[in-house]
């Protein structure tokens, strides 16, 4: 996998802020675990990395407020319990980053892993249009169903992740230059192309604009792309995502459609080949981004309906495979340091029975069911190897530190 070389360091960087954060950083490190051990022969389409950081709010395209997985970038076909094993052992290592007692991590972890158990017994006797349609629906209903604590918070996190739209990324992100808006330089988090690459260069890019929208647009539901059409592009920048993300190229493009006021802003991210591949196969699809789209068209109840993708030489020059996203879509993520052991349990538990859904939708639910039964001897032994999971990280986060220290790996934090 290829990255940005001045980019790499600040990826280190972040994983060592914490266990939890190195975990968020080694999904390959575990896919590679995952394999060596034995498998149910039980098939679903995976997220690929199902760590409790990449569940979160977003607007459906009906502007209801869900609670679902929110990135895709390793997704691919293979076995249901790898993205079950990966929520559970985020669970382990948040508890224990959280500073939790024995007792209290094991009751997070075994309440999700008992939550995704009881949920797929349940969509294992529903229909399959009822099945395909279940949302985790934020609203009314639900905050009614939990305690006037818990109905609070939710409420709170709601009322973030509908300010999170593009009139909100526009004041973050752009300042207005002699009267025209422009993307705001913040090297090296967020550099606009004209600063990244010299003017001749940046010039060429922004005349091959129009034929890099067209191509994206092709990979819209035809109904889509009427909307598509009624934007322009009007600055383009380099930015720094996330975590494990961090080195690929990903880029955040400014649209206007009717005027400064209607503004669009988009991700446009690179995909590479899943850290799963090694292990399970290469993809059906020849471009990654395309994978990266179908996977989550697949596992998310309700998506972005401006996904999409395309492959193209980016403005420096690389080529690659790139997914486009709005970049904030009444998105929003719990912040997972502040949760106390009850909160934990609970979120883990929404976790639990949101991944259940989405394996009930491309997998065979009914076996899945049948598998786990309706005893809780999967939970325990899910619990076990989320335990020793995380007493595993603990020792990989060690050797990243003690990488660093030595000089042999360059971090900056």
């Amino acid at each position: 996998m290829s990255r940005i070389p001045e980019l790499v360091p600040i990826r280190y960087g972040r994983m060592l802020a914490s266990p939890l954060a190195f975990f968020r950083g080694a999904a390959l490190i575990m896919a590679s675990d995952l394999a060596a051990g034995p498998r149910t022969g039980l098939q679903a389409q995976l997220c690929g990395d199902t760590h409790l950081c990449n569940f979160g709010l977003f607007g459906t395209s009906e502007r209801n407020l869900v609670f679902d997985i929110n990135d895709f970038d390793e997704t691919l076909p293979g076995p249901w319990e790898w993205d079950v094993k990966r929520l559970a052992s985020s669970l382990a290592v948040a508890a224990r980053t959280n500073g939790f007692t024995p007792d209290d991590r094991e009751q997070v972890v075994r309440s999700s892993m008992k939550a995704y158990r009881k949920r797929m017994r349940t969509l294992a006797m529903m229909g399959e249009l009822d099945v395909w349609y279940a949302q985790a629906r934020v609203d009314a209903a639900l905050q009614a169903s939990v305690s006037p604590k818990e109905a609070k918070e939710i409420q709170h996190t709601a009322d973030k992740a509908r300010s999170h739209d593009s009139t909100q990324a526009l004041t973050k992100l752009t300042r207005v230059v002699d009267g025209r808006r422009q993307l705001v330089s913040d090297p090296p988090l967020q550099v606009p192309v004209d600063e990244y690459v010299s003017e001749a260069e940046a010039r060429i890019y922004e005349l091959r604009t129009g034929a890099l929208i067209d191509a994206y647009r092709k990979s819209l539901n035809v109904n889509v792309q009427v909307l598509a059409h009624r934007f322009r592009c009007a600055g383009t920048a380099r930015k720094v995502v996330g975590v494990g993300s961090v080195g690929l190229r990903t880029w955040v493009v400014l649209a206007l459609g009717r005027d400064d006021d209607d503004p669009l802003v988009m991700q446009v991210k690179e995909a590479q080949p899943s850290v799963l591949e090694p292990y399970l196969g290469p993809s059906a699809y020849p471009n990654a981004a395309q994978r990266v789209v179908v996977g989550q068209r697949e596992i998310q109840a309700s998506g972005d309906i401006l996904l999409g993708w395309l492959r193209t030489v980016g403005p420096d020059g690389h080529l690659g495979d790139y997914y486009v996203r709005q970049l904030r879509d009444w998105k929003e993520s719990a912040t997972v340091e502040a949760m106390d052991s009850k909160m934990l349990t609970d979120y883990g538990r929404a976790c639990g029975e949101v991944l259940a859904g989405a394996h009930a939708r491309t997998g065979d639910r009914i076996a899945i069911a049948g598998y786990l039964g309706s005893g809780d001897a999967a939970d325990t032994a899910l619990t076990r190897f989320a335990e020793a999971y995380a007493e595993q990280n603990e020792r990989d986060y060690a050797a990243l530190r003690e990488a660093v220290r030595s000089g042999r790996v360059a971090a900056e934090q």
